[in-house]
């Protein structure tokens, strides 16, 4: 298993599209990951468990990964965030 702390930086946060981006990225690995803020862990390849998970601009979340892909999976979705999703000008 392997885990990273990241700090969300698109001004709007994990919202649909953001949420829908990551899970679809998410979706494309075997391993099971998962989005870790304050005291509720969501199931990063499902839509409404990360947008119940209600993270907002500079919150900074923990993200796990485990299974054979886990590092391939971890590098994608911290690049991902690290982007702002696109919505950084």
């Amino acid at each position: 298993m392997v885990s990273e702390e990241l700090k969300v930086i698109n001004p709007s946060g994990l919202h649909l599209r953001p949420a829908g981006n990551l899970c679809k990225e998410a979706l494309k690995y075997d391993s099971k990951i998962y989005i870790i803020f304050k005291d509720a862990t969501a199931n990063a390849k499902s839509v409404l468990s990360v947008l119940a998970a209600c993270v907002k601009c500079g919150d900074t979340i923990k993200i796990t990964c485990d299974g054979r892909d886990e590092n391939e999976a971890l590098e994608a979705l911290k690049n991902l965030i690290n982007s702002g999703f696109g919505e950084l000008k």
